[in-house]
């Protein structure tokens, strides 16, 4: 079972915010997939600090990295160059074949940035009200632009008026994009995540992918893709967008990017590069020498240790192991559906599972529980098939004794 905290922890959490629903676990530090909490326990982590933690917990070559950066500068904003945004930039561009980079903090940060671009790219066409095209299930941010962009009902109530210009569609049902959109001259951009994180792990399919872009193309609009949560290596190309083998103009960024620092991206190619003028669109902390070693450290560790191999290889394995020890329930419906590429999968039940994020913590194992009755697995992208199968070890007699019991 999971410890009870520590007094000087439970004497703190009055004073913070009631914004999360945590449970009763304080991590104290970490090494490689695993983590300990205050009390000595150790968990094998299949979250990922929420699919950030891109190389684990105490890397022997991030961490002294890192490290090393702290000792020199941390922070000089944006008045004066940082050498490493150049190098962290021209290392995006190489990767995505897009051509421009501005650099942020997080994701929701990069989001709307992305949004802004779409505004200014119709304004600078004359158009007075551009309109979005969003998705259903969609998670963008929490900020009142990127919740609005958001399609989840739940986390939207409460913050109206929310912002407009936005049209809402169906994921992956090209016939409800073209009438939604129909004789419409405000649209100006699509924007949607190639895998749905926050939604429930659905993937957008690469033939519907390579259709928007057609679109956009014809339309004039700006395809605008959200990797923040399946880019970096998470699906076993470099961002799952590559899968349908297009080029979006606008990539929001984040998460995995820094390893756990916090790091924003968006990566914009020719059409949307230079939409931005000195002026239009700042940030205090993106870019800091911090983030943009912990950015430039990452993608050269993932690229020298084969991470996007190992997360194809293991995610592949881990897939396959799931479907195998929970065919009985995928047959009878119990459990709808495992999906996802690489490591980011979603196990998709027939009920509520929130309860599993605790019993699951209590047998050793942190995973998250995504709308309502998806259980999410976002690891490290070390992970290793020995600790996949774990995994499945701990994780799947909990699903079954969950869907045993009366609801």
């Amino acid at each position: 079972m999971t410890a009870a905290l520590p007094k000087h922890i439970e004497a703190a959490s009055p004073h913070v915010m009631n914004t999360y629903g945590r449970l009763p676990i304080a991590l104290s530090h970490g090494q490689g997939s695993r983590v300990w909490d205050v009390n000595g326990k150790v968990y094998l982590d299949a979250l990922g600090g929420i699919a950030v933690n891109t190389l684990g917990h105490n890397h022997p070559r991030l961490a002294p990295a890192l490290q090393d950066q702290i000792a020199k500068i941390i922070h000089s904003s944006n008045y004066y160059h940082v050498p490493n945004q150049e190098v962290l930039a021209a290392k995006l561009v190489e990767l995505s074949g897009l051509t421009n980079v501005f650099f942020c903090s997080t994701g929701l940060e990069a989001n709307e940035a992305a949004l802004k671009l779409a505004r200014k790219f119709g304004h600078d066409k004359g158009i007075e009200r551009p309109e979005i095209v969003v998705y259903e299930k969609a998670f963008h941010g929490r900020s009142i632009a990127t919740l609005s962009a958001t399609g989840n009902p739940k986390v939207q109530e409460g913050f109206g008026p929310l912002v407009e210009g936005f049209i809402r569609v169906p994921l992956n049902d090209m016939a409800a994009l073209e009438t939604a959109t129909a004789g419409n001259p405000n649209v100006v951009a699509v924007f949607f995540e190639a895998i749905q994180g926050e939604g429930g792990i659905h993937p957008m399919n690469a033939g519907y992918m390579k259709q928007v872009r057609k679109l956009c193309d014809e339309r004039d609009w700006l395809l605008m893709i959200d990797e923040v949560q399946c880019g970096m290596g998470r699906t076993g190309k470099w961002f799952a967008h590559q899968w349908a083998d297009i080029l979006p103009d606008v990539m929001p960024l984040a998460k995995g990017l820094g390893s756990g620092v916090p790091i924003g991206a968006v990566v914009a190619g020719p059409k949307a590069a230079h939409i931005f003028a000195p002026g239009n669109h700042g940030t205090t902390f993106g870019g800091n020498p911090l983030a943009m070693r912990a950015g430039v450290e990452t993608i050269r560790i993932m690229e020298e240790d084969g991470l996007l191999i190992n997360a194809a290889k293991v995610g592949t394995h881990l897939k396959a192991a799931l479907s195998r020890e929970l065919a009985a329930e995928l047959k009878s419906g119990a459990v709808k559906e495992v999906r996802g590429l690489g490591l980011m999968l979603g196990i998709d039940l027939s009920r509520p599972c929130g309860d599993l994020v605790k019993r699951s913590a209590d047998n050793g194992l942190l995973i998250s529980v995504t709308a309502d009755s998806v259980i999410r697995l976002v690891p490290p992208l070390i992970l290793t098939q020995a600790e996949a199968d774990e995994v499945v070890g701990i994780l799947c007699p909990l699903i079954k004794q969950l869907l045993g019991e009366k609801s």
